[in-house]
């Protein structure tokens, strides 16, 4: 099996580097003292997007069809639809 690589580095350390980008970003926005639906939103996006890169990349989903990727996504995107439902009903 041959290892993708960009710039000499693996897929799966784009993805980390990534997901720590995401992660200080919500931090500062936490730190900065950014309010309002639209930055509970961010939030709230970037912890979907992490999620799905987590299923994919280091649990291995991405190479699955069918059934098995399933259950990830909707455990990630229901609650989330409804947390965002909510927060569009009350914003």
């Amino acid at each position: 099996m041959k290892k993708r690589t960009v710039l000499g580095i693996r897929a799966c350390t784009w993805v980390w580097l990534l997901m720590m980008s995401l992660t200080l970003i919500t931090y500062m926005i936490g730190q900065v003292g950014v309010g309002g639906v639209s930055a509970s939103m961010t939030v709230l996006g970037f912890a979907l997007i992490k999620g799905q890169m987590l299923g994919d990349y280091f649990m291995g989903l991405k190479r699955l069809s069918g059934f098995w990727r399933w259950p990830v996504s909707l455990w990630l995107f229901l609650p989330g639809g409804l947390i965002s439902a909510a927060f569009m009903l009350v914003g």
